[in-house]
């Protein structure tokens, strides 16, 4: 119980901050492409409660601890887009979509950047270094599901606004079967090839951007 206490000290919020801010992002470009349907929901805010699922928020990523899962993650409540609103739907569907996931990048970044300055002051915290560690791991499972090529996910939005219209329509009708084709990959452990590159070449790419900075520390 104490293990679990401490996990989910570590874990709440960079879990919360991930889904909140993803969402968030969903909100902003679409009401900056033209549709204001989350910004009149009142979800284009950083306000947690507004876009937390009991289900998603909380159940799954306790369920998959529990099972150990060797990933945490967890989803909010989707922010509502009406693509028919944005000035260019089947372009700009794919920034709508890909703002979430890049929120994530972003924040991984953010929590990356915490740990080099942590290991810079050799800081003794740690909690903090945990914490930070967790934020980077969680933003990058975001990331990568967020980004599996199968709608109602983002990647499944931005395939769908790259291909021509002919087969955009076709794919766009797997969407009310995406979750479970998802799930299915999920508990057959295929997604997990899909995960870990994706993951390793997000990370590196960071570790890249925060080269500089990390020799200019040492």
């Amino acid at each position: 119980m104490n293990e679990l206490i401490q996990t989910f000290a570590v874990y709440a919020l960079p879990i919360v901050f991930a889904i909140t801010l993803h969402e968030a992002a969903h909100a902003y470009a679409a009401k900056y492409f033209g549709d204001t349907t989350a910004y009149a929901q009142g979800r284009m805010s950083l306000n947690p409660i507004k876009h937390i699922d009991p289900i998603g928020t909380l159940l799954i990523p306790i369920v998959l601890y529990f099972v150990g899962s060797p990933f945490l993650f967890g989803y909010a409540k989707p922010v509502p887009v009406n693509f028919g609103n944005l000035r260019n739907p089947k372009k700009q569907m794919a920034f709508v979509a890909l703002a979430g996931p890049l929120a994530n990048l972003v924040m991984a970044l953010m929590w990356l950047l915490l740990i080099i300055v942590l290991h810079a002051f050799n800081s003794s915290e740690e909690f903090f270094m945990r914490m930070a560690q967790a934020g980077v791991l969680t933003n990058l499972v975001i990331f990568a599901f967020n980004m599996f090529p199968v709608p109602p996910l983002d990647g499944g939005r931005i395939m769908t606004s790259m291909l021509p219209h002919k087969y955009a329509y076709k794919f766009a009708q797997l969407e009310p079967y995406g979750f479970f084709i998802v799930l299915a990959l999920m508990f057959l452990n295929v997604l997990h090839f899909w995960m870990m590159p994706v993951m390793q070449g997000a990370k590196a790419f960071l570790l890249l951007l925060v080269t500089p900075l990390t020799f200019f520390l040492n």
